[in-house]
């Protein structure tokens, strides 16, 4: 027996209605793991590198060089090694939590949530941005609100909006990710939609076997003149650390 043509008509439009959610909760899966796919790219299995951050005012400038050791997700430890009146200064990353060593006051002091929006190391990265770099996968819900072209690569614009619920500061970020991974740009909004600062990858370079980000900075919105660059040097990944490296111990008495 034929439909009549209004039935007809309410298949026809809950089959569109259909295929139009099915697309978007595609597209939502696919951004989030884009976003995945390049913090994992970045931080493989472990990590280790040398790089230099640059922080720079109007009136000076200041350099140290770090070097830096990732496991997983949960684990990093970062520590100056130039110059000499800076060396030795470390941050160790375990999970949520957080630690500075200050070999001058011979001192580890866990950061308190209330410190996490301070500035780190005296750069425009803040404790959080180092501390919180997976809630960028966990905490947020992405959309792809376009791709657009890089040195002929495919580049994907993805909004992250915290959840409701996500211990979060930012009201809105927005990356740029190659195709090859590499997260070109990340802007940083506050909760009314204003942009605070952004992070832009200047330079790509093969380090460790792969391409990768070997020059960024992070500069605020409304300080033009005011910026931190990170240039990487050097960079090998994919190998074995001791379980000793991520402790407080190690933390306090490096020992390499």
């Amino acid at each position: 027996m034929a439909l009549p043509v209004g039935m007809k008509r309410y298949f026809l439009n809950l089959a569109v209605l259909v295929c139009a959610l099915g697309a978007g909760q595609a597209r939502a899966e696919d951004a989030s793991a884009i976003v995945k796919a390049a913090i994992e790219y970045w931080r493989d299995v472990s990590s280790v590198a040398v790089f230099d951050m640059s922080i720079h005012r109007p009136d000076w400038q200041r350099t140290m060089t770090m070097k830096v050791w990732t496991r997983g997700n949960k684990e990093s430890l970062v520590r100056v090694t130039a110059p000499a009146k800076d060396a030795g200064n470390s941050t160790l990353l375990l999970d949520n939590d957080m630690w500075s060593y200050n070999p001058k006051i011979n001192r580890v002091i866990k950061i308190p949530s209330s410190m996490m929006n301070q500035s780190w190391m005296g750069s425009d990265f803040s404790n959080n941005d180092l501390a919180k770099a997976d809630d960028l996968i966990d905490q947020y819900r992405h959309t792809l609100l376009s791709t657009e072209r890089h040195n002929g690569r495919k580049l994907y614009v993805i909004e992250a909006l915290p959840n409701e619920t996500a211990p979060v500061v930012w009201g809105r970020e927005v990356v740029k990710i190659r195709d090859d991974h590499i997260l070109m740009e990340h802007a940083f909004y506050d909760q009314s939609g204003v942009l605070v600062k952004r992070l832009v990858t200047t330079e790509l370079k093969m380090l460790g076997g792969k391409m990768v980000a070997a020059r960024e900075r992070m500069q605020k919105a409304d300080k033009p003149d005011e910026w931190t660059e990170i240039v990487t040097r050097e960079a090998q990944f994919g190998i074995k650390l001791p379980d000793s490296t991520f402790t407080l111990t190690n933390l306090r008495n490096p020992r390499e």
